[in-house]
């Protein structure tokens, strides 16, 4: 997953980047009703809970409002994210490559391209809101169901409008990328049997835009608009899909869970942390290396972005790393490998929406996943401090005053992930109540008890670089369920089942082969769209050879976490080539060994099951 790289101002933390200085009326309103959106999705399960137990009558339909809340979170987040320039790409090709006229050329036509797409997919929500409309279903409180669902013909129509006015910095370019979008449209509504006359066109259309650098969810949305035109199904179909998954019970855990970690990323929770680490181990030969490991850990796993980790905490952590004698491309590759290792921790967004997309309980694949991600995180530390065993020397004795200190200053942070599993494990509340109780928590600490962030001057800001990030992973996640339920439709994953299962005997030998096929799919695809597109075709493959549901969840997710280390859509790499001026190259064979260790840990998390299904399997009995 790939974004667009922008600079920070001075005042802005290192975790934001890239965000508008001057904004007029619109943007302020875009960023309020976002930041009351996401207040409300934390306050509104809290209440309800709350209610429920003091009086014994809770909000009504208090879930049912906060999953259409996440939609309206969604559809906003993506209009800021189009906006700012920043939604999800699957390459960066038209600005890291291209020069000069080819560039302009390159940012007309996916300009053009994203800006069309968008436009059908409103012009298919439109439909499906109209036809809403005639069921008349009231959501509470009065409020039409169909009055929430406007956000989507909404949103997209505005991002439309920013994708183009974003495809050129003056109106020439911008009027000519209208204009070719318009050709299109009307290429497409009067060429006689178009739909079988354009279909090889348009999916190179958009597989030339893909490279160029048009954002992922006009990929995939735009193949499922293809798909549907071609196979003569309503566009509308693709809307529903998109509101089924954006409205899921579970879903609102994704934005609470990644506000708690916006909220510790834009403390002064960083430095903290990697204080008490440093004390606890950064006096040991190699110990730099697990300080990196943990801190970066801990903070992927709550943010769901190892790129705002590496942004966050790379500036601390390179210059711990360099004064403990470690070369700078050890340094480099560490930092670089260790954001992303949080993949696998508990309540990292990619565990939710595999769980979701796969319907697999999400407390079991959080139970899952923590002996796989402890164990990639030990195999890092080791390669860590395997190279710090020539360099990095102990020095002075263990001060005991200030572990004390750093502990205490620290305790509320270092309680995070307690009450986020106490919320999750205690049997009384659902997971976006938990997430909702873990965001309320971290934001007491960081505003009232250490009084790192105001609420008037800093939190905003975080609200809205949260929803920002979130609208741009549901824009992809909602339109890439409208390409995958078409595949289902056409009985895709069944003939891959069969084939599969009619070349390859071996439960061995497919583990093995499924491993070589995640990498390349990690190279290539972003771990959202990899996960909405690919879980489908895969759980049945591995109901068929007897693999866990959860075992294959975590291979998958595992073989992603490498994704993010791989280019071309290697997030971390390009991250730590902006915060730390490297070239992309440079980056990668700095990070390349432990890509090389993490490839181990994979196989050995494929072949020995009981690393993930041992603690699902003792807490179901």
């Amino acid at each position: 997953m790939s974004t667009a790289p922008t600079a920070a101002g001075p005042a802005t933390s290192p975790a934001i980047a890239g965000r508008s200085q001057a904004r007029g009326p619109l943007q302020r309103a875009e960023d309020l009703a976002i930041s009351i959106t996401l207040v409300a999705m934390v306050v509104v399960p809290i209440a309800d809970a709350l209610l429920r137990g003091i009086v014994g009558v809770g909000i009504a339909a208090a879930p049912l409002i906060v999953q259409h809340l996440g939609l309206v979170a969604g559809m906003l987040g993506g209009m800021i994210a189009a906006r700012e320039g920043r939604l999800l790409l699957l390459s960066t090709l038209g600005d890291s490559v291209l020069k000069g006229r080819a560039q302009t050329i390159a940012r007309i036509f996916t300009g053009a391209v994203g800006c069309l797409v968008a436009v059908f997919l409103s012009v298919g929500s439109y439909q499906f809101v109209q036809a809403e409309q005639r069921f008349g279903k009231i959501l509470v409180y009065g409020v039409p169901v169909w009055a929430i669902e406007a956000a989507l013909p909404i949103g997209f129509a505005a991002i439309a409008a920013r994708l183009l006015y974003r495809a050129s910095s003056d109106w020439n370019g911008r009027l000519m990328a209208l204009a070719s979008a318009i050709a299109a449209g009307i290429l497409v509504a009067t060429v006689p049997d178009a739909s079988t006359r354009l279909f090889v066109p348009a999916l190179v259309t958009l597989a030339v835009a893909t490279v160029l650098g048009t954002p992922a969810f006009v990929t995939l949305g735009g193949t499922a608009l293809v798909l549907f035109w071609w196979s003569e199904n309503p566009i509308a179909a693709i809307s529903v899909s998109h509101y089924s998954l954006v409205t899921n019970p579970a879903i609102p855990a994704l934005p609470l869970f990644t506000l708690a970690g916006y909220l510790l990323a834009e403390s002064a929770a960083p430095e903290r942390l990697v204080r008490v680490f440093n004390v606890l181990f950064g006096r040991f030969r190699g110990g730099p290396a697990i300080v990196t490991v943990l801190v970066c850990t801990f903070f992927t796993s709550f943010t769901g972005a190892s790129g705002v980790t590496i942004l966050a905490l790379g500036g601390l952590l390179m210059p711990i790393l360099i004064g403990a004698r470690y070369s700078e491309r050890d340094a480099l590759g560490l930092v670089t490998g260790a954001g992303s290792l949080g993949m696998l921790l508990p309540p990292c967004l990619p565990l939710i929406v595999y769980g979701i997309v796969a319907r697999i309980d999400i407390k079991q694949m959080f139970l899952g996943g923590l002996v796989p991600a402890a164990f990639m995180t030990l195999v890092t530390a080791w390669w860590g401090v395997r190279q710090g065993r020539a360099s990095a020397r102990a020095e002075g004795r263990f001060d005991v005053r200030e572990a004390r200190a750093a502990l205490w200053d620290a305790k509320w942070e270092l309680l995070t992930p307690v009450v986020a599993f106490a919320a999750l494990f205690n049997g009384l509340a659902t997971t976006v109540e938990a997430a909702a109780v873990t965001a309320l928590y971290v934001f007491i600490v960081e505003t009232v008890l250490h009084r790192d962030l105001g609420v008037v001057r800093d939190l905003p800001r975080v609200l809205t670089e949260c929803g920002l990030l979130i609208g741009g992973i549901l824009l992809v996640l909602g339109v890439a369920l409208g390409f995958t339920n078409y595949l289902v439709d056409a009985e895709i994953p069944a003939r891959a089942v069969d084939w599969t299962v009619s070349a390859v005997h071996s439960k061995i030998l497919f583990l093995l082969l499924l491993n070589l096929f995640l990498i390349v799919v990690g190279c290539l695809m972003d771990i959202y769209s990899a996960i909405v597109i690919q879980v489908p075709l895969l759980v049945p493959l591995g109901h068929a050879y007897g693999v866990d549901p959860i075992q294959l969840g975590v291979i998958f997710l595992a073989n992603m976490e490498l994704g993010y280390l791989t280019p071309p859509v290697g997030l971390n790499v390009y991250m730590a080539s902006y915060r730390f001026g490297k070239p992309v190259p440079t980056v990668f064979r700095a990070v390349l060994p432990i890509i090389i260790v993490l490839h181990v840990g994979v196989l050995l998390i494929t072949y020995v099951p009981w690393l993930t299904t041992a603690l699902p399997h003792w807490a179901a009995r």
